[in-house]
């Protein structure tokens, strides 16, 4: 018997992505972001959630563009870390020790030492309540050549990518691949 936990955000997994963004003097900035995720495939658009109280809210709604850092595990310090410090106070890249380059498609910076990244357009803005949701159009993604498989696809078990849990407050790594996707043609009865 399952038991009621009420309402929460609780949907599993979360992923942990850095969202990278420039300032109105053109300072890059950095914040995590666990709200997020795919939202369409024509054009190809990923969505963040922000507060409106984060620095890079106001700096995606001036600019209309963002970054989605994918980190790896080896990171997971400088992800918690980069989602608790504010922008408005310090340099978030210089103190993490991470190093910001222009994105190629969009206004916004991303962070090098991560495998993959989305350059991201903002096409459309939502008001949800206390978040506000930012669809990005995804204008390229980029990605170390030593992440890809060998048909020239990111490799989720190369990346290490970290995933957040809402419910306990955790990060945790991706388990081993179970199957192929798009392979199960039939279910026996019984």
């Amino acid at each position: 018997m399952k038991k009621s936990l009420g309402v929460g955000t609780f949907a599993l997994p979360s992923p942990v992505w850095v969202v990278g963004t420039y300032d109105a003097a053109g300072k890059p900035n950095l914040m995590t972001a666990a709200w997020g995720g795919i939202c369409n495939s024509r054009p190809p658009s990923i969505y963040v959630s922000l507060r409106k109280a984060t620095y890079s809210h106001g700096n995606i709604m001036a600019r209309r563009a963002y970054t989605v850092s994918i980190p790896s595990e080896k990171y997971v310090r400088e992800a918690d870390w980069i989602g608790i410090a504010t922008g408005r106070e310090l340099d978030k890249f210089a103190t993490a020790k991470l190093t910001s380059v222009k994105g190629s498609a969009v206004d916004a910076p991303y962070v090098d030492e991560f495998p993959v990244v989305l350059e991201c357009r903002v096409k459309e803005v939502f008001e949800l309540g206390l978040h506000t949701q930012f669809v990005g159009e995804i204008m390229d993604v980029k990605a170390d050549e030593n992440v890809l498989n060998a048909k020239g696809a990111i490799d989720i078990e190369k990346v290490k990518p970290i995933i957040f849990t809402a419910s306990s407050g955790t990060y945790h790594g991706v388990g081993k691949k179970l199957q192929d996707a798009f392979t199960t043609r039939e279910m026996k009865k019984g």
